[in-house]
């Protein structure tokens, strides 16, 4: 056999590679080229989406401060009209309390002229009563003397 030497060798592994691997390598390499040129593509959408999102995210957290703000203003205000009530009740109690104390002096008040009027009118009475009394007996007597 004949032998070849390093340079024919390194000859014939340069064509061998121009005429069968690189054809090939070219074509892995426009096929990794189409792969990178898709992801990309993908990476461009995945751009747009985090674009998005973060529109969204934003959007909610404008939502959120719209909502808790709306929430302070209502509690603030729900607040200042519960002080009101807590006022008016308070002045409703000393109102009440005034009513209660007024009702009872005017009751006593009452008691006292129904007392008054009682005992006048036991009194009355009893010297009706007497009266009443004293001229039966003169009836009776006036009546035993007409019978004798």
């Amino acid at each position: 056999m004949a032998e070849i030497t390093k340079k024919e060798f390194s000859e014939l592994l340069q064509e061998f590679s121009k005429k069968t691997l690189d054809p090939k390598f070219e074509k892995i390499d426009s096929q990794f080229a189409e792969v990178n040129s898709r992801f990309e593509k993908i990476d461009d959408r995945f751009e747009e989406i985090d674009s998005r999102f973060a529109q969204i995210d934003s959007t909610f957290i404008e939502f959120r401060e719209d909502i808790i703000h709306q929430f302070h203003v209502i509690s603030e205000d729900v607040i200042s009209k519960v002080q009101l009530v807590v006022e008016g009740v308070a002045n409703l109690n000393e109102k009440l309390d005034r009513h209660i104390d007024e009702n009872q002096r005017e009751h006593k008040d009452i008691l006292a002229a129904i007392k008054f009027s009682y005992a006048e009118l036991d009194k009355r009475i009893t010297i009706l009563e007497a009266e009443m009394e004293a001229l039966k007996h003169r009836m009776d007597k006036i009546e035993h003397r007409s019978v004798s």
